[in-house]
């Protein structure tokens, strides 16, 4: 690549996001303004750096290819500060894709340093939303806000802000900042990027209707084999979500037609083959994935599938694995610590996830890890608001609905227990080859409900309430569980964002009212 291109490349500043690639942009790369003359086919560099333009997933060997360029091109000209943006945030994606700690402090040093050429109140804005996408990538969600925001008040009309600043804010569990920050980059920006982080987002929500209808838009808009492979995998994703094994199979088989090693599509398709009974193929997919994208989620995931067979020797394997490794990946915490909670250390995780708790980090996904390893360390009483908040707050989950349950059964509110046991099970009857046979098993140690009676504890505090208000306290007056099920998806939207007093605090807060903190 010549000086000239290597400089119009250099303009181009990617940067990814939790589960997706991000990018802020600047000129495009044109080839045939340059050279003028004909079109020429784009380098992987160039494809790269168009796709970062696009907000797009770049292929990996093209990102590896721009990294390359952007190396050889600062050794002789050290005082480039887009170039260092480019280069730093090109490390935190590729870090992040490969799991790799070691790109993550790469990129800190060139984002650094393009800020030693160029400071940021100087306008170096890339360098800026660089750093806040590589700490939402070391899931510090904190300073991922910080910089997001200080890039949004000096440039609010600059799109690729804001996903970064939806990661943010529901790592931090603001979830009306994240729903405004969604609402802002639809207005700013369309097409398959933006239809696919809708998707979601409503996913995230529990809008799966909403969710899949914007996940096929996302799709049918997709421009290049990297995007229609990531929309792809996100159908799958939603598929597997409802227990529909056999059409997330064929949506990952989809996704790697487009790019045939995309690391998702195969964690993907392992999942729906294991499920499936194809238990061969899926290890052999496990294995292709974890070569590709060793996540720490998908090095679990691998692990308890082989532990379920019985081979408890590749189960050993894989969970020392997770423990002795450097990750870089805004999960680590939370699979961390569900390792930890299931396989042999509840203390340790509890201490892992209430420092990450303390320190803001509170997703829905780390309160359910931290009722889960509260439970498992023996203080369910504890664990419950922590569970209900993942429950009532997060998407969809046969996992968390699963952990709310056990916890719950362990309280003796077996009505309760029972509803949020069948409640899991109806979601995705095979969530898990470890823990979908526990909550089978637990369900049926519970029993059949008496027919003539509602358990007190499955009632509502409103239901209970309303019952001793008009002196009818018959427990069978009322059954939330049918009215419930009964509602519109409206109207149980509404009465969830709502919530009610109790359900509007913080545990902790919970936790302090009932005297267990």
């Amino acid at each position: 690549m010549s000086p000239m291109k290597s400089q119009n490349v250099s303009r181009v500043v990617l940067a990814s996001g939790v589960g997706a690639v991000l990018a802020a942009t600047a000129l495009l790369y044109l080839p045939e303004l340059l050279d003028g003359g004909p079109p020429r086919p784009p380098s992987p560099a160039e494809r790269a750096a168009s796709a970062a333009h696009a907000g797009a997933p770049a292929a990996l060997p093209d990102l590896v290819a721009l990294i390359g360029d952007r190396e050889e091109w600062l050794r002789e000209n050290p005082d480039d500060a887009p170039s260092w943006a480019v280069l730093g945030a090109a490390y935190t994606e590729r870090g992040v894709r490969l799991g790799d700690a070691r790109d993550l402090s790469r990129a800190g040093r060139a984002l650094d340093r393009s800020l030693a050429e160029l400071p940021a109140e100087r306008g170096n804005l890339d360098a800026q939303l660089g750093l806040g996408v590589l700490a939402g990538a070391r899931g510090d969600w904190k300073g991922a806000k910080e910089w997001g925001e200080r890039v949004r008040k000096a440039a609010p009309r600059r799109w690729n802000t804001y996903p970064l600043l939806i990661d943010a804010y529901n790592g931090l569990g603001d979830r009306p900042a994240a729903r405004k920050a969604m609402e802002r980059l639809e207005e700013l920006h369309g097409g398959a990027v933006v239809r696919g982080r809708a998707a979601q987002v409503y996913r995230d929500r529990g809008w799966r209707e909403d969710a899949d209808a914007t996940a096929l838009d996302a799709a049918a808009l997709a421009a290049t084999d990297a995007e229609r492979a990531a929309a792809h995998t996100r159908l799958g994703q939603f598929a597997w979500e409802r227990g529909e094994a056999a059409e997330a199979l064929e949506r990952y088989g989809t996704a790697l037609r487009f790019v045939r090693d995309h690391g998702p599509a195969l964690a993907g398709r392992a999942r729906a083959l294991a499920v499936l009974g194809r238990t061969d193929e899926a290890q052999r997919d496990w294995r292709a994935a974890l070569a590709r994208q060793p996540l720490p989620e998908y090095v679990l995931e691998a692990g308890e599938l082989a532990e379920s067979l019985g081979l408890d020797g590749d189960a050993r394997a894989a969970y020392e694995r997770l423990r002795s490794g450097s990750w870089a990946s805004p999960q680590a915490e939370v699979v961390l610590g569900l390792l930890d909670a299931d396989h042999g250390a509840p203390g340790a995780a509890v201490a892992r996830l209430r420092a990450a708790w303390a320190e803001g980090r509170r997703s829905v996904a780390v309160a359910d890890a931290l009722g889960w390893a509260l439970f498992r360390a023996g203080e369910p009483e504890k664990a419950l608001p922590y569970a209900r908040q993942a429950v009532e707050e997060g998407p969809r989950s046969a996992p968390f609905t699963y952990h709310l349950g056990e916890i719950e059964r362990a309280l003796g509110r077996t009505g309760r227990a029972r509803r949020h046991l069948e409640e899991a099970l109806r979601i995705h009857p095979a969530f898990s080859p470890l823990h979908a046979p526990r909550a089978a098993a637990a369900l049926a140690r519970l029993g059949e409900p008496d027919p003539g009676v509602v358990p007190e504890d499955a009632l509502s505090e409103e239901d209970l309430k309303r019952l001793a208000a008009s002196g009818a306290r018959e427990k069978e007056e009322a059954v939330p569980e049918v009215a419930e099920e009964q509602e519109t998806p409206k109207a149980q939207r509404t009465r969830k964002a709502q919530g009610t007093p109790e359900e509007a605090r913080a545990p902790e807060e919970a936790e302090a009212s009932r005297g267990t903190g």
